[in-house]
């Protein structure tokens, strides 16, 4: 056995296969944690504490947290495989769009602002992360896998349509999953062992490990990952998205969690996630920057008759949240006439924040395209 845990053998005969039974948390023995540990979880502490006062400084940083939840949501989807883009997820009519990529990553937007609101009156626990998971899977490729509910079978990972015995990694038979998952949960909530970001790689990786879920386990994980900074008070807005690192960084994420698995080594998996702290707690700072610069750059640009307006406002702040609009839709949404709307949007164009993409007189588009070039970056 080694110290992250051992494989166990299930059925016999034919049937026969080996699962992954993991160790508890917390390691034993401890972590080894050496100076360049320290120095990451230094320098990771140092970049959450810059961005979360920057959050607290921009005067519409509501307007924000829709976009980081949204880009959250397409880029952890995407390294599952999800094949679609923020103009997919931003477009207009796309509760018309039949693409189940687009479905999937608004249900993880819907998901996941039901999770931020959700913490607000419950704790991080196994019922928590059920109910996330049935966000999650509603309606959408997926609903057959018992969504809201942890596995009652075995399941394993490998390429596309591969059987249990080509898998790369068979996590834990369903008793072993359920004992783990119980662990988890009190190492959640008790204890104070280590820093939290510490605390938060190892719950990443034992969520991951587990894999309690059908599908839906990475997005669900990381997830977690978000929710535990908001709730120890590391961020108060959800305004990081982890997954940017994780996506630059596919092949060594996926390395790293199963070298522990394989040799039990914990520390070189919380060195490279204290590194995607650090890295996405520093994109999302410079993001804000872009997009505050931007803002105040554009506001500033408005004649001031616009500025005086309140339609006009309305109508900007709807765009900082949906940087691509239809007329009707953001009529319908500012209660506002078709009309007015219109003229607004005419006088954006004419000063360069709105650009048309189409010119047909049905069903045109608007795009903030300054604005969304600063989201689109590594999605």
């Amino acid at each position: 056995m080694i110290r992250s845990g051992e494989y166990v053998n299930n059925l016999s005969g034919e049937l026969a296969y080996k699962s992954f039974k993991p160790s508890p948390l917390p390691p034993k023995p401890e972590l080894a944690i050496d100076s360049d540990m320290v120095k990451k979880l230094v320098d990771a502490n140092r970049d959450l504490v810059r961005l979360d006062t920057a959050s607290k400084l921009i005067p519409n940083v509501e307007l924000f947290i829709s976009m980081y939840v949204m880009k959250e949501a397409l880029i952890s989807s995407q390294i599952e495989g999800t094949q679609c883009t923020l103009d997919d997820v931003l477009d207009p009519d796309v509760d018309k769009n039949t693409n189940l990529d687009v479905s999937e990553v608004i249900n993880y937007i819907s998901a996941c602002s039901y999770a931020i609101n959700r913490l607000k009156t419950m704790p991080l626990c196994n019922r928590f992360l059920r109910e996330i998971h049935q966000k999650l899977l509603a309606g959408i490729r997926g609903k057959e896998k018992n969504p809201g509910e942890f596995r009652r079978s075995q399941n394993w990972i490998g390429a596309a349509n591969c059987t249990l015995k080509e898998a790369r990694y068979i996590p834990p038979n369903v008793d072993d999953m359920n004992s783990a998952l119980s662990d988890l949960e009190n190492y959640m909530n008790e204890g104070d062992d280590y820093d939290p970001l510490i605390r938060i790689a190892l719950i990443h990786y034992q969520f991951e490990t587990i894999h309690p879920f059908l599908d839906g386990n990475g997005r669900v994980g990381r997830l977690l990952i978000l929710l535990y900074l908001l709730e120890q008070g590391y961020l108060n807005k959800p305004i990081i998205y982890i997954s940017y690192f994780l996506k630059k960084n596919q092949i060594e994420y996926y390395d790293r969690i199963s070298e522990v698995r394989k040799s039990g080594n914990y520390e070189q998996w919380v060195c490279f996630f204290l590194e995607a702290v650090s890295a996405a707690a520093n994109d999302s700072l410079q993001t804000i920057e872009k997009l505050s610069e931007l803002h105040e750059r554009n506001v500033a640009s408005l004649p001031n008759t616009m500025r005086k307006n309140d339609n006009v406002r309305k109508v900007f702040d709807y765009i900082e949240q949906y940087p691509i609009i239809s007329i009707k839709r953001t009529a319908s949404a500012l209660n506002l006439s078709f009309n007015t709307v219109s003229s607004i949007v005419n006088k954006l164009i004419q000063i360069g924040v709105l650009k048309e993409t189409t010119n047909a007189s049905r069903n045109r588009v608007f795009f903030y395209e300054e604005y969304l070039n600063i989201l689109r970056k590594d999605t």
